[in-house]
């Protein structure tokens, strides 16, 4: 029951009133140590007290607790060292991790636990010991992987073509080679080593993404902009690609060029995934994912409307007429094709003055024209300027959470000996097993003097006023009698006021 009554206090909106009540629960606890404790019983969620409130984005009864937990090592004037018990925060040892927790969270306030101690030193020591070089490695790795696998599609097995054409339109100098022909020569040894580790990459892309894909759920997993759900979608696609296109070679089936296409854009574009380790450009791929799946997934299904009806319509137009005079309709998937070009303004509107053109054609340009191009790339450029005014003014914070997710990847991923725990260990000082963060604290003396002397102000100025008030009420008898009252009581107010105020400043001086 009581440890119910925590997590039920952590979602008060009433914060000062939830810790005085937290305490007063706490002090009735009799295992205040070990797994006995109420503040370490987590909920059916499995979210303790104090992951509960990282969570919610309940910054007061975040500090509340850690200011709970902070030990104070030494004091020498200004300077003072403390101590912060991270054994909750780190993700080191921890299967459900708070740093995971607060970055997958939709509470945008959760997300400014991030700037606050120790969460904030914490993150920056793992990032730039560990993450940053490790991150900056992988990124490295990954391009020179994508150049070898870039290689092998442009070096891949073709032959001349020895067959007939089938039609005049028909464009093809090149085939496919059987698998028997295709590893012959040592260009051909030469590429097989790069197809080698090509697939060597897919599989191992796979070995790391499924178990997290299990762990976590597949719809919070890509879910997440902040976690890098939609570049994860690429990267688990690209690497089906590349086994398919291993099928397909070894079975010599012809049309491996679609899944080797699919795979070359895929698999570049997962390149903007290494751009959140840098903070100038971290945030625009938050705003690419942002209007991709979200602005231009609402647009498509609008410009799909209006591309499958206006090319239906130019198709029938050019039903009747010569294709070779006018070939951009001369089928259907050809005038959805020729409508998508206009629609983006890829291409001009197609026309030959040496025939006569169906008067159909130019009256339904021209409401294609105002629909498409006026109206409706104008309000896509609209939106995706609203997006990224939104996203612009909470960059630095998204950036945060991108380097605390990267960090935490990396940290799952990376083997123990490669990243060893951050932290003191709490034997050292007497403090049993927990792990401990240690941070320097300066406490700046002149901001407290000068509050200092503003409450003297204050003060003496308040009693001044208090003793003017009762002289001016005592001396009511005649309008002039009390002009001149309030006129002197005004000028020896303020040279009371003043003067033991300056009074102050020497003495302390």
């Amino acid at each position: 029951i009581g440890n119910t009554v925590l997590h039920i206090l952590v979602l008060q909106p009433n914060k000062t009133f939830a810790c005085h009540m937290y305490s007063l629960i706490l002090s009735y606890d009799r295992s205040k140590e070990g797994p006995g404790s109420l503040e370490l019983i987590p909920n059916n969620e499995g979210l303790s007290p104090f992951k509960l409130a990282g969570v919610e984005g309940n910054t007061v009864m975040f500090q509340y607790l850690m200011q709970k937990r902070k030990q104070n090592l030494w004091s020498f004037g200004p300077l003072s060292t403390v101590l912060y018990d991270i054994t909750e925060i780190d993700s080191w040892a921890e299967d459900q991790s708070f740093l995971e927790l607060i970055v997958s969270t939709k509470k945008r306030e959760a997300r400014q636990i991030l700037d606050l101690t120790p969460v904030k030193e914490l993150v920056s020591l793992k990032w730039n010991m560990y993450g940053r070089p490790y991150f900056c490695f992988l990124a490295l790795f990954y391009i020179l992987y994508m150049v070898c696998f870039t290689m092998c599609c442009v070096y891949r097995p073709l032959k001349p073509r020895t067959g007939n054409r089938t039609s005049s339109r028909d464009n093809t100098v090149y085939v496919q080679k059987m698998l028997q022909e295709s590893y012959v020569t040592y260009e051909d040894e030469l590429r097989l080593v790069g197809e080698l580790i090509t697939v060597i990459g897919a599989v191992v892309i796979l070995v790391l993404e499924i178990p997290d894909i299990l762990r976590v759920g597949a719809a919070k997993y890509f879910g997440q902009t902040i976690l890098g759900g939609p570049f994860h979608i690429i990267v688990i696609t690209y690497a089906c690609m590349i086994l398919v296109t291993m099928v397909m070679r070894l079975t010599s089936t012809t049309g491996e060029v679609v899944p080797m296409s699919f795979a070359l854009v895929l698999g570049w574009c997962n390149v903007m995934y290494f751009a959140r380790g840098f903070q100038m450009l971290g945030p625009f791929t938050i705003m690419i994912q942002k209007m991709i799946f979200g602005d231009l997934m609402r647009f498509c299904w609008l410009m799909a409307v209006v591309i499958l009806g206006f090319a239906s319509a130019f198709y029938i137009i050019f039903q009747t007429e010569n294709p070779e005079n006018l070939g951009q309709f001369y089928n259907y998937p050809m005038s959805l094709f020729t409508t998508f070009e206009l629609f983006l303004t890829i291409i001009d509107g197609p026309a030959n003055y040496d025939v006569d053109l169906p008067f159909m054609y130019s009256v339904v340009y021209f409401a294609f024209a105002i629909i498409a191009t006026l109206l409706m790339l104008n309000l896509l450029i609209a939106m995706m300027g609203d997006t990224h005014w939104r996203v612009a003014h909470e960059q630095d914070e998204l950036w945060r959470a991108q380097v605390v997710a990267t960090t935490v990847m990396l940290e799952r991923k990376l083997p123990r000996c490669l990243w060893p725990r951050s932290g003191i260990c709490g034997r050292e000082f007497g403090l049993g097993d927990r792990w401990y963060l240690r941070i320097e604290d300066r406490v700046d003396p002149n901001k407290h003097k000068m509050m200092r002397y503003t409450e003297a102000f204050k003060t003496q100025d308040r009693d001044n006023y208090d003793k003017d008030s009762e002289k001016l009420e005592t001396n009511r008898d005649t309008l002039c009698k009390k002009e001149v009252s309030a006129l002197s009581l005004s000028r020896s107010t303020s040279r009371t006021s003043s003067h033991r105020g300056w009074e102050i400043l020497r003495r302390n001086t």
